[in-house]
């Protein structure tokens, strides 16, 4: 399950950049679109803060330290300063994807609120939020910029064997 997991989180990075870097401009990542409560920019910061958290600093004891409200309310960063962040992100789960012994997935693994999830399934819930959210990104990008060009989100080359 851990290759599994390494290849869906590095393509789904590699995706979140690419949507990044097909914002026109850094401010369209900031637009208010109606209906819509999270510009790109913030859902950007909340998935790199989301996995910088969960997998590198729970799993792999990184010493990332969290602000969950600052990924909804800090706004204006530009698409270097997020593809940044995608960037430790990247880093962060590969480094501690890559140590994960196995035998830990049926452990229980503490997550919000308390409660006990065994890791591999809580890697499989990181794994779809990022897709989630991503999909959030590309419809948000598209609204704001009127391009409806996609960012090849679901490519079958890093499954393929």
């Amino acid at each position: 399950m851990i290759p599994y997991l390494q290849t869906l989180f590095a393509r789904e990075l590699d995706t979140l950049s690419r949507e990044v870097s097909l914002y026109p401009d850094d401010e369209s990542l900031w637009k208010a679109v109606p209906g819509c409560p999270n510009p790109g920019g913030n859902l950007v910061m909340h998935l790199a803060g989301n996995l910088r958290h969960f997998i590198g600093a729970r799993l792999g004891d990184t010493g990332y330290v969290r602000d969950r409200d600052a990924e909804f309310s800090v706004r204006g960063l530009t698409r270097d300063e997020l593809q940044k962040l995608i960037g430790a992100a990247r880093s962060e789960v590969a480094a501690t994807m890559s140590k994960i012994n196995p035998s830990t997935l049926g452990e229980p693994h503490l997550a919000p609120g308390d409660r006990r999830i065994e890791t591999g399934l809580w890697l499989m819930h990181l794994a779809v939020h990022l897709g989630y959210h991503l999909g959030q990104i590309d419809y948000h990008r598209r609204t704001v910029t009127g391009n409806p060009a996609g960012a090849d989100a679901m490519p079958l080359q890093p499954l393929v064997a």
